[in-house]
């Protein structure tokens, strides 16, 4: 195993890189991942404390087929090529995934006709098993389904994942593989001269040959800073409700409304912790970081809801969270490469980045050899298995073989979300540890069931400390 850097303080590395990639979101750690496979001296950088802390952290985790992309679109390839991709790496790497399948609902007559369109749609995107279903089968297939459902488009491909394994799992791949991660390193400024890239960082200067720009939200920024204007970054606000867990009797399917220029509109789905989301809101705003939620989004939230699944509106509510999507004023992604300048911009990536994250990354790749990166032969990496977050598969509490060879995993930390001291102790040792509580729960679910760090979050806590 290669031996390489994490850090989140002091000087960087006075060193010259073939490439650096700003961010470290699901898909600046997959293009980092994908990296990792050539030999090269390589690093991403990002300006929180952890990996996937951005927009990564708060979507609807939905491993997508890309029946609803804009056919021929350069968004359309990637999420087929990279739903297939890491539903592959899902199974090799332990990230949780379950194959529920989607059902895409007509409320009204004008949604209904709408269904063939977008089945048709689904046809030219590849897509060949979405299929036209009645209201009678709607109702025998979601029995607590709200009154008044019409019919659906039936998308048996889609899935739910874990997103904070997804981003995790690249990330400790391309730092096992050789690539350097710097967090807490904010890029202030990029000075491109004949030969390289000087990055001005609040932790000092980074030189690169090469530089690629995976920064979400503030890539517009970034681009302009390179002197290019391709596009804009409104962030969009997504709100979301997250129901206990007795709610995930109610939903066997994600539930889908039908989409709107302005994304794919509020769903009911469950999530693979167990619980059931309800969400998104979509606001366009000026703030990129306005990630708080309003009391006239989860109104609008509830009212949704109310008509899709009365039952649910009944149940427990765990958490309320609000994420940004990087929209922009184009309907596709906005990857460019700029080869004289030897910079990729990878902007403009939008829900549906997490299921293509792994074909942007070999995208990605592939443009900075034709824009002359020298990437030699590549290599496979080292195997990883991530820790199982996931409800439907055995968790280490589950598991009479661990606890019998480290009592640890069998010591319950927080009894509502089931984990265990061991798992903990597994967390702050990883290749790329958390840098934060919030993070230490992304890894374990800890402080993230229904007390919300209640009654454990004293003891979770003196457990992070104790590893500072």
């Amino acid at each position: 195993m290669t031996v390489t850097t994490v850090t989140t303080a002091g000087q960087l590395p006075d060193t010259m890189h073939d490439v650096i990639v700003v961010g470290a979101g699901v898909v600046g750690s997959a293009i980092a991942r994908e990296l990792a496979r050539h030999r090269l001296r390589a690093a991403f950088v990002d300006a929180s404390d952890d990996v996937g802390n951005g927009t990564s952290k708060a979507n609807t985790a939905i491993l997508h087929t890309g029946f609803d992309a804009v056919p021929g679109s350069l968004e359309s390839r990637l999420v087929r090529d990279g739903q297939r991709r890491l539903a592959t790496y899902a199974a090799e790497t332990g990230i949780p995934v379950e194959p529920l399948g989607a059902l895409l609902v007509a409320w009204d007559q004008e949604q209904l006709a709408a269904l063939p369109a977008l089945a048709a749609k689904a046809e030219r995107n590849g897509y060949h098993d979405a299929r036209l279903i009645g209201a009678d089968e709607v109702r025998a297939r979601e029995p607590h389904l709200g009154p008044g459902a019409l019919g659906a488009l039936d998308v048996p491909g889609e899935s739910i994942i874990c997103p904070w394994t997804t981003t995790l799992a690249y990330a400790t791949q391309a730092v096992r593989g050789g690539v350097d991660l710097h967090l807490n390193c904010r890029v202030e400024s990029v000075t491109s001269g004949a030969s390289h890239h000087e990055l001005s960082t609040n932790r000092g200067l980074l030189r690169t040959r090469y530089l690629v720009n995976a920064a979400g939200l503030y890539a517009d920024e970034l681009d302009r800073e390179l002197g290019h204007t391709d596009f804009i970054v409104t962030p969009r606000r997504g709100q979301l409700i997250v129901f206990d867990k007795l709610a995930r009797e109610l939903v066997r399917h994600i539930l889908l409304p039908v989409p709107t220029a302005l994304g794919k509109g509020v769903l009911v789905a469950p999530t693979v912790y167990g619980n059931v989301m309800l969400g998104p809101t979509a606001e366009d705003l000026g703030d990129k970081e306005a990630t708080g939620s309003t009391a006239e989004g989860l109104d609008f939230l509830r009212e949704k809801g109310r008509r899709i699944m009365p039952e649910l509106l009944d149940e427990e509510i765990t958490a309320v969270y609000a994420g940004l999507r990087a929209a922009t004023e184009h309907d596709d992604y906005r990857i460019r490469a700029h080869a004289r300048q030897r910079y990729i911009a990878v902007g403009g990536i939008r829900s549906t980045g997490l299921t293509a994250s792994m074909a942007i990354a070999a995208h990605v790749t592939d443009l900075l050899a034709d824009a002359g990166l020298d990437l030699g032969d590549g290599r496979e990496l080292e195997p990883v298995r991530m820790p199982n977050l996931g409800e439907a598969f055995p968790r280490p509490y589950q598991r009479a073989a661990l606890i019998g060879a480290d009592p640890e995993y069998g010591t319950l930390v927080c009894h509502c979300e089931r984990v265990s001291r061991g798992e903990i102790h597994d967390a702050l040792a990883s290749t790329v540890p958390p840098g934060s509580l919030d993070g230490l729960r992304r890894r374990t679910r800890a402080r993230g069931g229904r007390c919300q760090g209640f009654y454990c979050g004293a003891a979770v806590r003196e457990l992070f400390e104790a590893r500072q």
